[in-house]
């Protein structure tokens, strides 16, 4: 398995210009937050009556799909493995809240599209294809790496 620091580097090589940098601090998390969103759309009901604790911020499949995926970053360090975790809640959160004003689904959808937009625009000004073309694991690489270059 690759370490993180080589995940890294290899992702870096494709995301140098400054404005593709800058639209993925943006779009990247707004992804995340969007796949997160498009999972809780789905009915938790049959989830709620196996599991039955009554609480929809844990009984969603959003959190059954984040398991898996924090097991992954945690592999990488335990530093992205916290800043992903806590990243992850914020995200099953505020898409909770969101979900009580507006169709999750349905603004999910719109974040998402938009959001993928944006990256393709910025792999166009960088003049490199998105590096989930070469291993489709990038997809996963991309929320830490953004946060390591947005707070170191």
């Amino acid at each position: 398995m690759k370490t993180q620091q080589n995940w890294f580097d290899e992702y870096a090589v494709s995301h140098q210009n400054k404005t593709n940098q800058t639209i993925h601090y943006i779009c990247v998390p707004a992804i995340y937050f969007s796949i997160i969103g498009l999972f809780m759309s789905i009915t938790p009901s049959l989830l709620q009556t196996k599991i039955g604790l009554g609480n929809p911020l844990i009984e969603n499949w959003a959190t059954i799909l984040v398991i898996p995926i924090l097991a992954f970053y945690l592999r990488l360090s335990v530093k992205t493995f916290l800043t992903m975790f806590v990243f992850s809640v914020l995200c099953i959160v505020g898409n909770y809240y969101l979900s009580k004003q507006t169709s999750i689904l349905y603004t999910s959808i719109l974040i998402f599209v938009i959001a993928w937009i944006g990256q393709f625009y910025g792999h166009h000004v960088e003049g490199k294809k998105p590096s989930f073309f070469k291993d489709v694991q990038f997809l996963l690489i991309g929320p830490p790496w953004v946060f390591k270059k947005m707070f170191n």
